[in-house]
């Protein structure tokens, strides 16, 4: 059974997918997993190949929700995209990484490109 904190991040990737899809973005792949790490959505916005972290939360009673974006969880993606990009054989000009942050009171998305680099 999947449990209330799993339906609340899938739903925020779902509200992500749809937002970066907006935006011009192909999605790739959403919920990469590894046994080294998933990533959440990867997506292609022109030449670039994006990995996408996604965060929500209810308020930002406790901190934003890009703020719990480590820099640990920024290289773990790093290396689990370069591993997705050699696996898929993807030739690219570009990746970056960026965090859709979302809260839900109130409603807000907000999208940082090109974070940690």
């Amino acid at each position: 059974m999947v449990n209330a904190r799993r339906l609340f991040g899938n739903s925020a990737e779902r509200q992500a997918e749809r937002f970066l899809k907006g935006l011009g973005y192909d999605i790739l792949e959403q919920q990469y997993q590894t046994r080294f790490g998933e990533i959440d959505l990867i997506a292609r916005d022109g030449d670039e190949i994006v990995f996408v972290e996604v965060k929500a939360r209810s308020s930002d009673d406790f901190g934003t929700p890009e703020e719990s974006v480590t820099k640990a969880k920024l290289e773990k993606i790093a290396a689990v995209g370069e591993m997705y990009l050699r696996k898929k054989k993807i030739k690219y000009t570009s990746m970056r990484i960026d965090v859709i942050a979302i809260t839900t009171d109130p409603q807000e998305i907000r999208h940082l490109i090109g974070v940690g680099g």
